[in-house]
């Protein structure tokens, strides 16, 4: 079987701090998500994604990993995470968690014994260390900030950062090496080499307790300067060697990136690709632009806008750039994640939902749904700067995690703390959306979502497997899914007609809006079908 699980698969992201306190602190942990256990199952979802749930100081929302094998304390105890796991099986449901190896926390006992020492560790250093000034670093800066830090002492000189001061790079070596840089350590040289070996031992930690796999944040960043090189290749190879291992190991574990990976000739290391929220593909289809725009995008209608003024086109060449070297490539699909807006956001509505859930999960990609879409929860702008939300400033991650909204009670549910200890402050709107107010009821987002799951898992064509042909990339959109169905949707508030030889003997499976009509298939402004052909 291998991963051969997760072609069909649905993922349901789970932002940890945010889903469902048990113990009153404010801040959600594993109890809580132990506790929903039956309602992530009522969804028709297949895997769980943690974000980053080990031990951490939290300057960057758990990206700052301060212990690789212990759960923070706030969420509870490695025992929760494993009892988590094996009450997930018993639903059909795998737990993949995010693993961040490019950098760590500055608490880790790793960088803590590294600063405290005069020089160099004769065992390789873990992390990039230099004593001469630096010019130009390498390392993700942001405006204004060098990515060589001072050292905190007493160990003399710089070391490099990944991100945030606070998340050191480790060291898996430099493509290019130079005597008179002699911090720029090979691949194969002590430091990056017991990096690797730390690497396998933490993989193995995990896995050995039941977790199907990771998400792995900034996959492709952990070699330094190959990318102007050799195409990120030396990275590639880290996980390729990761990839045979778990072959024998592990069979069924699954690895995604964090974005594309690279392509190199060789074998791929990853289960997937993952369009990325924050980049082209993911937000020419779904990003209005109100919780901001980034400097490296440029504003315009998403295609799912109710104007009906974008384009599939950006999606669809990457769609066929993720294919080229494998027709059977996966690519997982997000309606939103923890870095940027929801799926609901700005002046989007729940009528225009249906469309873009339909497209979501019909399409042939892994789809991963983000907690809270199932109800159509807010993307909420002016959120307060917690644990690193706001790292540019036009870009404000905390709006896309506020408390999950439970019911109409006292902070949505969420939590019995008083408001001013959450995490986040809950959407304060009184038709704020919640799981009470939907569960079994007609036309609502979440009775949409659960029935289009359900008819997904009933209906192979409809999932991953089953190759998907485009017949119409504009308004309406229309595929064509393993030759029996058809999928047509229409996100913008016009009504739309597709004339093709697919519709004239379509025949109407699901949906709302749409109907076939004299050899053709209309569609009501936010439309959308499924139809036998």
């Amino acid at each position: 079987m291998g991963t051969d699980w997760l072609t069909d698969a649905v993922i349901y992201e789970i932002y940890p701090q945010s889903f469902a306190d048990s113990n009153g602190d404010g801040i959600g942990d594993l109890r809580g998500v132990i506790d929903r256990l039956d309602y992530i199952a009522s969804l028709g979802v297949d895997a769980i994604w943690f974000n980053p749930c080990f031990a951490s100081p939290f300057r960057d929302a758990g990206y700052d990993v301060a212990d690789y094998v212990s759960i923070a304390p706030r969420y509870g105890s490695n025992a929760d995470l494993v009892e988590l796991v094996a009450n997930a099986r018993e639903r059909g449901i795998r737990v993949i968690l995010d693993l961040v190896v490019g950098h760590t926390s500055t608490d880790h006992a790793w960088f803590q014994e590294e600063r405290a020492a005069a020089g160099p560790n004769p065992l390789g250093d873990r992390y990039i260390w230099r004593t001469d000034e630096p010019s130009v670093g390498w390392g993700i800066d942001l405006p204004g900030i060098p990515a060589w830090v001072p050292s905190p002492g007493p160990r003399p000189g710089w070391y490099l950062k990944n991100f945030y001061d606070s998340q050191p790079a480790l060291n898996f070596g430099w493509v290019r090496t130079d005597p008179e840089q002699p911090w720029r350590d090979g691949v194969d040289s002590p430091g990056p080499q017991r990096n690797r070996a730390a690497l396998r031992e933490i993989i193995d930690f995990w896995l050995s307790r039941g977790v199907a796999g990771f998400r792995v944040d900034m996959a492709f960043s952990l070699v330094k300067d190959e990318g102007l090189v050799d195409g990120q290749r030396a990275s590639v190879e880290i996980w390729r060697e990761i990839r045979e291992w778990l072959d024998v190991a592990y069979p069924e574990a699954v690895l995604l990136p964090e974005g594309d990976e690279p392509r190199t000739g060789a074998p791929f290391a990853f289960s997937a690709d993952f369009a990325l929220v924050i980049f082209g593909a993911h937000a020419s289809l779904f990003d209005n632009h109100a919780a901001g725009t980034l400097p490296w995008k440029t504003p315009g209608e998403p295609f799912f806008g109710a104007a009906g003024a974008g384009s599939t086109a950006t999606f669809l060449q990457a769609w066929a750039r993720w294919h080229t070297d494998d027709p059977a490539r996966r690519v997982v699909l997000a309606s939103a994640d923890h870095d940027f807006s929801r799926l609901r956001c700005g002046d989007r509505t729940p009528e225009q939902l249906g469309a873009a859930f339909t497209f979501l999960f019909t399409f042939g990609t892994i789809p991963s749904l983000y907690y809270g879409d199932e109800i159509g929860m807010r993307y909420l702008p002016g959120m307060p700067n917690v644990e690193g939300a706001v790292c540019n400033p036009g870009y404000n991650r905390a709006g896309c995690r506020t408390p999950m909204q439970w019911d109409d009670g006292p902070n949505a549910g969420f939590s019995s703390a008083p408001a001013d200890a959450l995490y986040l402050p809950v959407d304060p709107a009184t038709d704020r959306p919640t799981v009470a107010a939907q569960d079994g009821v007609a036309g609502s987002t979440l009775s949409l979502v659960r029935s289009l799951l359900a008819l997904r898992r009933a209906t192979p064509a409809l999932q991953g497997h089953a190759p998907t042909r485009v017949v119409h990339p504009g308004y309406p959109l229309a595929y064509a899914r393993g030759e029996t169905h058809l999928v047509v949707v229409n996100p913008r508030r016009e009504p739309t007609l597709l004339s093709a030889p697919e519709a004239q003997a379509a025949q109407f499976v699901w949906g709302a809006g749409a109907e076939v009509r004299d050899g053709a298939i209309a569609l009501d402004g936010f439309g959308y079908g499924i139809f036998a052909i």
